[in-house]
């Protein structure tokens, strides 16, 4: 009897090897059912951070008042500052905001992955936080980083050509065009295969998610087919990623807000990780059953890519039901300024409120900028004063949010 149990356990043994190596051939990052496989064929539950407000500056965080967006950001500290200083400004911010540092603390608190917001125009020629075409320079060195500390990278295309959501996060004109542009699907289809091209062979890179939150509860009443829209954009894009990299998985939003997988016509790939997000709402186990259904029905992996934003308590307990469900999940955001609701916190510099004072001051013609405008010289202080805060060795940790999502706090 124990030999035979023995060769049956052997049988097994063997037969789930032939199926990982299956499921491996050829692939760096890919699904297996309802699970995600790490580039080593070893299933991998998610779990870990957004790096938000670094590569797409958000005004929330900025503290930056009615100057939203990062276009609204950059036009808001221009008129402060000037063309020079906000140049120096932003470098120096790319260079202090995420580093080398900052991961070395996400690997030690216990996250296995990060998700890496990012603006189209990175990958252009347009001027974009004070640089051109800079995105491999920073992506590179954030996927470096995290080789070194054995965390994986998500890259996540936060603001696509023409706007996929239609509000501020996607740095838009206040439309989803997108969807009724072909120019903005071509660039946005040119960005993401030089992207996959890139890093096609790289294990660190977990996978690509396509677009953030596409479509903002705003337009749905006016854009009756807003689902086929968005389905029509992923599968193009699908199509076209996969032209050059069969081997990482893509990562596909639902619609509005990220909320809605009625988008999903068909399924486009077999190895595709569907991704909700979802903020502010009564914790319990209705809050995701259809996104758990959804799994269960297509036999596929899901990923709450963003959500948090809440108390210790709160998120404590959505964090327990997503392990208790085997939701993979990455929490809004890693850091942020004066602000307990995230992993990190930095101090707000003492002048700082000049600059939110103005940003919600009435800048609508050049009298009004020259009627509110603050003391330029407080403000450059408080800017150079922002740039030293938000360094890692001027952060401190935000305990009770770093426990609440499971995580080691130092």
């Amino acid at each position: 009897m124990k030999n035979k149990l023995t060769s049956l356990l052997l049988v097994f043994t063997v037969c789930l090897a032939g199926i990982n190596a299956i499921a491996q051939k050829g692939k760096i990052s890919r699904t297996l059912g309802k699970e995600i496989l790490d580039s080593n064929g070893k299933f991998i539950l998610l779990k870990g951070t957004n790096l938000g407000n670094w590569l797409v500056p958000e005004g929330y965080m900025f503290k930056s008042g009615k100057a939203a967006s990062p276009r609204q950001i950059d036009q808001l500290l221009h008129e402060m500052i000037g063309p020079d200083s906000l140049a120096a400004f932003w470098h120096k911010y790319l260079d202090s905001y995420i580093t080398h540092e900052d991961i070395k603390y996400l690997k030690r608190t216990g996250s296995n992955h990060v998700r890496l917001p990012f603006h189209y125009k990175l990958f252009t020629n347009d001027l974009y936080v004070g640089k051109r075409n800079a995105g491999f320079e920073y992506f590179d060195r954030v996927i470096e980083w995290c080789r070194k500390e054995n965390l994986y990278v998500l890259l996540d295309m936060h603001c696509a050509p023409g706007g996929q959501t239609g509000d501020n996060i996607d740095d838009s004109y206040g439309y989803p065009w997108l969807y009724y542009s072909k120019s903005a699907q071509d660039e946005m289809s040119a960005i993401w295969v030089k992207i996959a091209e890139r890093y096609k062979n790289d294990p660190i890179v977990i996978g690509y998610d396509v677009i953030n939150e596409p479509f903002s509860h705003y337009f749905i009443k006016d854009i009756p087919d807003y689902n086929h829209r968005l389905f029509m954009v992923y599968e193009r894009m699908v199509k076209d990623i996969r032209k050059v990299d069969k081997k990482h998985s893509i990562y596909l939003n639902g619609s509005v807000w990220a909320g809605d997988f009625g988008v999903f016509e068909r399924i486009l790939d077999d190895n595709i990780v569907y991704e909700f997000h979802k903020y502010w709402f009564d914790i319990n186990q209705e809050s995701v059953q259809k996104y758990l259904d959804f799994s269960s029905k297509y036999n596929v992996p899901i990923y709450i890519g963003e959500t948090g934003e809440n108390t210790n308590e709160w998120v404590m307990e959505f964090r327990k039901l997503l392990d208790q469900n085997k939701i993979n999940w990455a929490f809004w955001p890693y850091k942020k300024m004066d602000n307990t609701k995230g992993i990190m916190n930095f101090k707000q510099p003492e002048d700082y409120p000049l600059i939110t004072k103005y940003g919600e001051s009435d800048r609508s013609n050049f009298e009004k900028v020259r009627e509110n405008m603050p003391d330029r010289v407080r403000v450059q202080k408080a800017l150079n004063q922002f740039l030293e805060n938000c360094l890692y060795k001027n952060n401190f940790q935000n305990e009770g949010y770093i426990k609440g999502l499971g995580f080691t706090a130092e």
